[in-house]
């Protein structure tokens, strides 16, 4: 991999992993229409280690109050404030991916990790955000969500499990079905992608050492989490101010173009 191409992967990323449309749709179909070979797994956790340490960066402040809130709750055995019970529905809200990851990820990316079926779930993505960015409330906000909430938009998290189903896209389509606002929405899925994203990177460090380290040049493994993070945080902060005053639908449009026109390439091909 050339360092041009660790660029450009690690823009794909950066922007992909929080704006809702897909990560792992644009890591398959932008180096296939490319005619690149795909990202090893060594430069893939690097480039999740750049947007993990993008969203940590950008909610320290949040991250730390949580945590901070979740510990007293453990020594107190009570839930006196809502950033408590925020952190306690965030941990709530990872099980349904993490039980979804550790059973499928393997056979649900063997089954269906061509570009094709990519393009065709990317394209449900954007189903998912235009419908729901419809129909919901958006009224709630973030210290507003209960139980039935956490687990709701868990299990859209969990959904993203399928190659082309964007995590963003779907913990944000179901915030909106739970009444949230759609920064709220957003701000939930990212931090909600908190916990899910460093077990995944977690885990694809282990299998990674598991395996031996694979034959890649130091330079594409430097700047491409690199770019991931700058793209990462820079893409956080312009969907938090767009999302104030806009609709999701836009992604929904643009998810749709992508699907098609990976269909159309591979009709071509």
């Amino acid at each position: 991999m050339s360092i041009f191409q660790a660029i450009v992967l690690g823009i794909v990323q950066g922007l992909t992993e929080f704006l809702p449309i897909s990560s792992s749709a644009h890591l398959t179909l932008v180096p296939w229409a490319l005619g690149w070979e795909l990202p090893s797994l060594s430069f893939d956790t690097v480039l999740h280690l750049g947007t993990l340490v993008a969203v940590t960066t950008f909610f320290w402040h949040d991250i730390v109050s949580l945590l901070s809130a979740w510990w007293q709750s453990v020594r107190t055995r009570r839930l006196d404030t809502a950033e408590a019970r925020v952190a306690w529905l965030i941990i709530v809200g990872t099980i349904p991916a993490a039980l979804a990851g550790y059973f499928l990820e393997d056979v649900v990316s063997e089954i269906l990790g061509t570009p094709v079926i990519i393009a065709c779930i990317l394209m449900v993505t954007g189903i998912l955000l235009f419908v729901c960015d419809r129909l919901g409330r958006k009224e709630r906000t973030l210290q507003e969500i209960n139980l039935k909430d956490a687990l709701a938009v868990g299990l859209g998290q969990a959904c993203a499990i399928f190659p082309g189903l964007s995590r963003s896209g779907t913990t944000m389509a179901a915030g909106l079905l739970c009444g949230l606002t759609r920064e709220d929405a957003a701000r939930f899925s990212f931090l909600l992608a908190l916990p899910i994203t460093l077990g995944a990177t977690l885990q694809q460090s282990y299998k990674l050492i598991s395996a031996g380290l694979e034959n890649v040049a130091i330079g594409p493994l430097v700047v491409g989490p690199l770019v991931a993070m700058v793209t990462g945080y820079l893409a956080i902060r312009l969907l938090l101010g767009y999302v104030r005053a806009h609709s999701l639908r836009p992604f929904a449009y643009y998810c749709w173009a992508v699907g098609l026109a990976g269909l159309v390439l591979a009709w071509v091909r």
